[in-house]
């Protein structure tokens, strides 16, 4: 096994744009700088907007790019049923539970609540009453299943407050309640970035993950189902993201600015990747 494992993994919901340039040339780069490996992965959970054309485009896009990475690449719709056993898992556990609540239920449950301070959701410590819960599944209410951060403290006990991983060398305290009790898997998506990355890493063995600082927050949500699944944790190195000049990050919805929109103006591989490494 290789020592050195990390991964770029974009989701096809649309066409690469500058900015992942810069993540997958940090991935890379950082693999090649430890004699490592760096993984393709695709993480396609979101069948609404994830479609075919923008996977073969990511495909094209970073081998015209110059980057290469082992066969076969991971997809994880491919795996689904793996993730299923973990929410399984965590059931069994029972460390997750159903909430009926829409976002916007949620929202103003919140706001209504006395000496608000606009904390993130968490549920009732009290689990739902069967019947009342049976009745509600019955009827076809969607539910999503939301993993109860009352009960894995209760689970682990004082570990739950020594959580930590290490981020560019730095010991980083997890904080999993930054993001209160997390939507784990819905009713008509039976997983969540959440499940479905942190267990990939764990299976594809990476050892580093290299990725941006918005993600920041949800290492601390991976740092917990890794210690309740009895994963390894990676160490984390997080990156700054590549903004355009009025300081705004890229996005999917900038067409101008994508890859395959680059290429085609006769944009060189060199000159794209110039731009990218003033990520530093």
């Amino acid at each position: 096994m290789n020592d050195f494992v990390t991964r770029f993994a974009p989701s096809p919901s649309g066409y690469l744009h500058l900015g992942h340039a810069a993540s997958a040339a940090r991935a890379f780069g950082y693999a090649d700088k430890h004699a490592g490996i760096c993984l393709l992965r695709i993480e396609d959970i979101d069948a609404t907007r994830c479609k075919p054309e923008f996977e073969q485009a990511i495909y094209e896009d970073l081998f015209w790019l110059g980057f290469r990475w082992p066969s076969p690449v991971r997809r994880q719709t491919d795996h689904l049923k793996d993730y299923d056993k973990v929410l399984d898992k965590l059931r069994d556990m029972e460390l997750v539970y159903r909430c009926f609540k829409t976002r916007k239920e949620i929202i103003n449950d919140i706001s209504r609540a006395p000496h608000y301070t606009g904390e993130p959701y968490t549920g009732p410590r009290v689990p739902m009453d069967t019947r009342l819960e049976q009745e509600l599944v019955a009827e076809g209410k969607p539910y999503a299943w939301r993993l109860s951060l009352y009960r894995a403290q209760e689970y682990l006990g004082r570990q739950y407050n020594r959580l930590s991983f290490t981020d560019n060398g730095e010991k980083i305290r997890a904080v999993p309640a930054m993001l209160g009790d997390v939507v784990l898997a819905r009713k008509d998506v039976g997983t969540s970035y959440h499940i479905a990355c942190a267990h990939d890493d764990a299976t594809q063995g990476v050892t580093d993950v290299v990725r941006g600082v918005d993600l920041l927050e949800s290492t601390h949500i991976h740092r917990l189902l890794q210690e309740l699944m009895g994963w390894p944790v990676p160490f984390y190195h997080h990156h700054a993201l590549l903004t355009d000049e009025s300081g705004k990050r890229y996005a999917k919805r900038d067409k101008s600015m994508t890859l395959r929109a680059m290429r085609q103006s006769g944009t060189s591989p060199e000159n794209i990747l110039a731009q990218a490494n003033q990520l530093g």
